[in-house]
């Protein structure tokens, strides 16, 4: 999957919600975004990875001690 189909899938993702909504002012949608994209990202590179924190660290391009923050917020660990 290139970076222009994960683009187009949040994208339609997005839209799908903004009709959900019906109208209603939506708030908080970056966070909202961050928080549900990040936890399945972190699994998917954590088994990837096979659950080495520097190697997953690595990928992420972050410090593993930002991943493992990470990890703990979302009950990965």
């Amino acid at each position: 999957m290139s970076k222009e189909q994960i683009q187009e899938a949040i994208s339609k993702s997005l839209q799908d919600y903004f009709n959900v909504l019906d109208g209603q002012k939506p708030t908080g949608i970056y966070d909202m975004i961050m928080h549900t994209v990040e936890k399945p990202v972190l699994a998917t590179v954590m088994a990837h990875a096979r659950n080495n924190q520097s190697l997953a660290a690595e990928m992420l391009g972050i410090n593993r001690n930002t991943l493992r923050k990470k990890l703990l917020e979302h009950e990965l660990l």
